[in-house]
């Protein structure tokens, strides 16, 4: 596969991702991947890359941060071999859980996993479709790392760079394929 094919396809899902001015609230500029979902060929080339990147990684578990971490994980998780793990808001999960409290630019929230979905020693991505402040994804990490993980990056769909979220995560990589500026 050539860099020129990889920038073609990063190119063309970046150009089918919508921006919303002033939505939820003024002055944001949301990113919406809901119209690259309905390009299938746009959807198909972002699922292939982050395949491309993990399917020789020793990766076992793939863990999506709800509700968009869902739309992109399982199809990663079933594509190179590895389960797939829900990282959920609280009282979403119906089993023992495990928590994680976490503040994000507007409160406070709580991230939680089924008791015994990974183990120890097992080897983990963690998804989500953006990255803006980093409170989630540091969050997902904590989690993560609290039971043994070991977290090898995490991936996001986008990345809002003017926010800093790469900088909560640490010395944990990140992979995006869209900066949005």
């Amino acid at each position: 596969m050539t860099s020129r094919n990889v920038e073609d396809r990063i190119q063309k899902i970046s150009s089918v991702i919508r921006v919303i001015p002033d939505f939820p609230k003024p002055g944001i500029m949301f990113q919406d991947i809901t119209t690259l979902l309905l390009d299938t060929k746009a959807f198909k080339d972002c699922i292939d890359l982050f395949v491309e990147r993990y399917k020789d990684k020793n990766i076992s578990v793939v863990a999506g941060v709800e509700a968009r971490g869902f739309i992109f994980g399982p199809p990663i998780a079933l594509a190179i071999g590895a389960k797939f793990v829900p990282l959920r808001k609280p009282g979403k999960l119906p089993g023992e859980v495990i928590r994680e409290e976490y503040s994000l630019e507007y409160g406070e929230d709580i991230m939680e996993m089924h008791v015994g979905a990974v183990n120890a020693g097992e080897r983990a991505i963690i998804v989500d479709d953006l990255i803006a402040t980093g409170g989630t994804l540091r969050a997902a990490l904590n989690l993560l790392e609290h039971v043994g993980v070991e977290v090898v990056e995490c991936t996001c769909l986008i990345e809002l760079p003017e926010l800093k979220g790469r900088d909560r995560l640490g010395d944990k990589p990140l992979f995006v394929l869209v900066s949005a500026s």
